[in-house]
């Protein structure tokens, strides 16, 4: 098979692979889409961040060279002698996580956040390729309704939805950087009947879909000053200041933004993966300001199987462009990092180059149909 291998920073390889048949507790499967996402883009440009290189990964007992990819889905081609529930020919979206079922965490319920933290596709071999093998439980099966190019978008709207429900109740909320995770954030609470969103960017592309998507407000911070952002996402919010600030970027301008934007006894949920950020505790404290942390999710693809398959949700808008997997390097990685910002989700197709479709009836779909990338912007300023 064909599979884009990671090797090191800019130096990712379309090889050929042997197909590894699924064990007892492991499905094979042929995948649809395979989404480019931002932790991939900074493995490629400078990492090993989280991709194993020294020692074997404990709960994938993989280390690179690596298969890359963790938001995929596709159609099962074989399973192991020990699974139940699955057979050749289900239609599947893949959850990445892995989990020992055995730590505290595991027992509690907690797999997002498993001793043995780690992503197929990051940690173990993933789904940029033509076969995948994952352990059984990662494999959620799809109604028919349900098509596999939304379900390739099933992980950076899970990474949405868990920070939705970390945020908690909210009448109001910002959402600061409009990367593929910002946007479908907006889109969740849209959903989820929050009735002031306040989406804040410096790409006036993303906001103006944004606006589409659900946002009642929109800040361009392109040209603001130091805290101005936030002071604008506040008198947006009615001066009194968001319920909850989602950060989207992992900086420390979007985390100052969130922290000016909510309101006293307010909260910011920290979803941008951000290295090193600081923060005025004596302004936090006199504020009563929370913050919390959301990596990953947990019991959220079910959610998303019956919004979408149920309820008609449409996650598409947020895909720019379906390129083949032989073109990931130059056409995805590569334009992603060099291009000029109008690209936001990029999804790969090992099948075949051809676009995704999508339905005449949604006006969104239609002013986002995916392209081939000519000038593609950079993911990674926001998730």
């Amino acid at each position: 098979m064909k599979a884009a291998v990671w090797y090191g920073a800019r130096d990712v390889r379309v090889t050929e692979r042997e197909v590894r048949p699924p064990g007892p507790d492991e499905v094979l499967l042929s995948v649809a889409y395979c989404g480019i996402c931002g932790s991939d883009l900074h493995e490629y440009a400078d990492g090993p961040h989280s991709v194993p290189v020294g020692e074997a990964h404990p709960a994938s007992g993989a280390r690179a060279p690596l298969v890359l990819g963790h938001e995929f889905c596709g159609t099962v081609t074989a399973v192991g002698s020990a699974v139940r529930g699955l057979a050749a020919g289900d239609r599947v979206a893949v959850e990445p996580h892995y989990r020992c079922g055995a730590c505290p965490r595991c027992r509690a319920g907690e797999y997002n956040i498993c001793r043995h933290f780690g992503f197929a596709g990051l940690m173990g071999h993933g789904g940029l390729a033509e076969y995948a093998t994952v352990p059984a439980y990662m494999a959620h099966r799809l109604p028919d309704e349900v098509p596999l190019e939304q379900a390739a978008l099933f992980e950076p709207a899970s990474v949405a939805l868990h920070a939705l429900r970390r945020g908690g109740a909210a009448d109001s909320v910002a959402v600061v950087g409009l990367g593929p995770v910002g946007l479908l954030t907006v889109l969740l609470a849209a959903r989820r009947g929050v009735r002031r969103i306040v989406a804040a960017d410096v790409n006036p592309a993303r906001l103006a879909l944004a606006a589409r998507l659900g946002a009642t407000e929109v800040v361009d911070a392109r040209d603001a000053r130091d805290g101005d952002a936030g002071l604008r996402v506040r008198a947006a919010c009615g001066g009194e200041g968001a319920d909850v600030a989602f950060e989207v970027v992992g900086s420390q301008a979007a985390l100052d933004t969130c922290l000016a934007a909510t309101r006293r006894g307010g909260r910011t949920v920290l979803v941008g993966l951000g290295r090193r950020l600081s923060f005025d505790s004596a302004a936090l404290v006199d504020n009563e300001h929370s913050i919390v942390a959301s990596v990953g999710y947990r019991d959220t693809y079910p959610e998303l199987i019956r919004l979408v398959g149920t309820e008609g949700l449409d996650l598409r808008p947020v895909v720019t462009s379906v390129i083949a997997l032989d073109d990931v390097v130059g056409e995805g990685f590569s334009a992603l990092l060099n291009g000029g910002g109008d690209q936001i989700k990029i999804l790969v197709s090992p099948s075949a180059p051809a676009q995704a479709s999508y339905p005449a009836s949604d006006p969104a779909s239609q002013e986002h149909t995916p392209t081939a990338p000519a000038h593609a912007g950079r993911e990674g300023d926001s998730r």
